[in-house]
């Protein structure tokens, strides 16, 4: 097996270290140092301001005609479902979720629509409803034609896919930026972003399913005498059927998130702009209340869609219901809706559910909230106080300056600085000496981080830093990319914000991967523990974002505190899916193998299964780290200070310039930890001569 990374170029870092050490001895001295020059920031936000008035003084009104034919379809989708009865609505709906998962799928679908017009908001669920049934199929239909495209043409896929990593990186706030200045305010709004944001999904999973088409249903229809339409249409198209209908769920979900998001800037009342409305009046239990109908629609979505996707590959099969009666089921529909459309007509309720008999629960929920606060008032401020003075400032501003009478109760002199260093110097030099080179050189950089901080390095190493690592983990092509595109966000003037989106992300990540590994290892080991975890990591990736804030907002209220524990809860979920798939997947021979040499537990599982998972563990970071940098631009309505809350601004300022370089940088962030984790996991699972399932 080949060195790893450290190993390769001990002597390189070693210099690197030297260089890091001399500039933390100059940065005082030298301003330029620590920050980068204001006088050499390149002023591309002015000029993208600059350019964009320019832009819209002279085309502005084509943009404002397309929004008014655009906002045409969302009012007669809200006509619509406003003019048809709640029960019809409900009865349609719940029948999908029948013939898409059957009994279980439907109750829950019955009982979760009938929550919507009982606790009185069914009109404003209705109008993001509207807003997801016009998006989405103009985002299926430019995604699934860009698939085909890009599966039919390798240059196009070229193309393409770059266009969709930065599509799929760069914040969601930012979506809204030009799309605000071109088209004003209002539903279009939601409509575009949603449109931009979810036909990526549908486009990646169509040339996946084409690519995935086994070669003798090709070979078969070619030898049958199909032309080349012929050949898509009936062959290749319904033998990636599944794939398709996996990419409408991702697409489906993709644009209920960003219509709940676009609802920030309002246009509508719509559920997203209900639950921001009360998270900013602090009232729990609204919030809570009206945040469950998003939940409860994106949960609904989600099974039905990914329901049928997961049966399109099985043989369907009637009910005997529909065979006695020999009733199909679109009739059966069409029947059932005119029904109750009919009977809604004669009984008032059916059709408008009454003001007075809504369910007004948020008072109670407000009083087991301010209860349960009441009691855990200590324990809730010391978790906060803790994490902030032990964690967070430590790991933001290093020891030298966290560590204080205030905060630890005590101060840095030279006795503790001498044991601090002499403490981390000599564990680096046992693990040189036992030629763990790769140890060594983590010891030595992490000794500098945590005494200096993230946030008070040199941008000089940092930038070299980063970009050496890259270049040992994919060579010059990665290099190059990480160092260009940090060094973008260096000249730009952005580096002393993205370090500070970094060290919030860079905690909750770590956290994520040990905490979320390690259940994810137990359930790979343990039924019951699988079975409880499943259902909560499916709702975990199911509810949209900024629902996740409401909780914390109420418990710990606006904070970089607050800020981590929702990029927590959120992104912890790939760490336990992957390390659990990662376990259970093993080949069962080299398993069996070890069992027969006499390994106890403890040596199986370290010694053969976690190497042996660990390219599937490392695909877990990745999405981790990608999951967290999603929750990060949320958490910028709870005041965080780095790149998420220059993008927020910038959209509430109409900044686009400031917002958009400030998204773009989150986005670079993003693409050049996506390349490096997959690098180590793809090279990883080659070493171990492994294919990731």
């Amino acid at each position: 097996m080949k060195s790893t990374i450290f190993e390769k170029n001990t002597l390189s870092w070693i210099v690197i270290i030297l260089i890091t050490i001399v500039l933390l001895f100059f940065q005082d001295k030298w301003d330029w140092i620590s920050k980068y020059p204001k006088e050499l920031i390149v002023p591309i936000s002015d000029w993208i301001n600059f350019s964009m008035e320019k832009f819209i003084d002279k085309f502005g009104w084509f943009f404002l005609n397309i929004s008014w034919l655009l906002s045409w379809p969302i009012i007669g989708a809200q006509w619509l479902l406003h003019s048809v009865p709640w029960v019809v609505i409900i009865f349609l709906v719940t029948f999908t979720a029948y013939l898409s998962s059957g009994l279980k799928l439907a109750l829950f679908t019955l009982s979760a629509s009938f929550y919507m017009v009982l606790i009185g908001y069914w009109d404003e669920s209705m109008n993001t409803l509207a807003l997801v049934i016009i998006s989405v199929p103009m985002a299926i239909f430019i995604g699934f034609g860009l698939g085909v495209w890009g599966f039919f043409s390798k240059r196009a896929e070229k193309v393409i896919m770059p266009i969709l990593d930065i599509f799929q990186t760069v914040p969601t706030f930012a979506y809204l930026l030009p799309i605000l200045l071109l088209f004003g305010f209002g539903t279009v709004v939601g409509l575009i972003a949603s449109i931009l944001y979810s036909f990526p999904p549908m486009v990646r999973n169509t040339i996946l399913g084409l690519k995935r088409v086994p070669d003798h249903i090709i070979e078969s229809a070619i030898m049958s005498g199909a032309n080349s339409k012929q050949l898509f249409w009936h062959a290749m198209l319904p033998s990636c059927k599944k794939q398709i209908l996996l990419g409408i769920n991702q697409s489906t979900m993709a644009a209920l998130s960003m219509v709940i998001i676009a609802a920030i800037i309002g246009g509508t009342a719509d559920i997203g702009w209900e639950v921001l409305y009360y998270i900013r009046k602090a009232e729990v239990g609204q919030s809570l209340v009206v945040g469950l109908v998003i939940a409860l629609m994106a949960i609904i979505i989600d099974r039905i869609t990914s329901g049928f996707a997961l049966k399109s590959d099985k043989e369907k099969k009637s009910l005997e219901f529909f065979k006695n009666f020999r009733m199909n089921y679109l009739s059966l529909a069409i029947a059932g809706s005119i029904l109750l459309f009919l009977i809604a007509r004669f009984f008032v309720v059916l059709d408008d559910w009454p003001y007075n008999l809504s369910v007004w629960v948020s008072g109670y929920i407000n009083d087991l909230f301010e209860t349960f606060v009441k009691t855990f008032r200590t324990e809730i401020k010391q978790l906060k106080t803790y994490t902030l003075f032990f964690i967070m400032l430590p790991t933001k501003i290093g020891f030298q300056e966290a560590v204080s009478p205030f905060t630890w109760g005590f101060k840095l002199e030279i006795v503790h600085k001498v044991f601090y260093f002499a403490s981390f110097f000599i564990l680096s030099l046992w693990f040189l000496k036992n030629k763990k080179n790769n140890i060594f050189i983590f010891i030595l950089l992490l000794m500098i981080f945590l005494y200096f901080g993230l946030t008070h390095m040199p941008w000089p190493s940092l930038l070299l830093i980063y970009s050496f690592f890259a270049w040992q983990v994919g060579r010059y092509k990665l290099a190059l990319g990480t160092f260009f595109g940090l060094g973008f966000i260096v000249v730009v003037g952005m580096w002393p914000e993205a370090m500070i989106s970094v060290y919030l992300c860079g905690i909750a990540v770590v956290f994520c991967f040990i905490v979320g590994t390690s259940i994810g290892i137990w359930a790979a080991h343990n039924a019951i523990v699988s079975a409880i975890v499943r259902p909560i990591n499916d709702t975990l990736q199911t509810i949209p974002l900024f629902v996740i804030l409401i909780p914390f907002v109420m418990l710990f209220k606006i904070g970089d505190f607050t800020a981590l524990l929702a990029i927590i809860i959120y992104a912890i979920v790939p760490s336990i899916r992957y390390a659990e798939h990662g376990i259970r997947n093993l080949p069962s021979e080299v398993i069996d193998a070890s069992k027969m040499m006499g390994s106890t537990k403890t040596q199986l599982l370290f010694l053969v299964k976690l190497p042996l998972a660990l390219p599937v563990i490392m695909l877990g970071l990745n999405q981790t780290i990608m999951y967290g940098i999603a929750m990060l631009v949320i958490a910028a309505l709870i005041g965080t200070n780095g790149l998420e809350q220059i993008v927020f601004i910038g959209l509430t300022d109409g900044n686009m310039g400031k917002g958009l370089i400030a998204g773009l940088s989150m986005a670079i962030i993003a693409m050049i930890v996506d390349r490096i984790t997959k690098t180590i996991s793809e090279k990883r699972s080659e070493a171990l001569g492994l294919a990731i399932k």
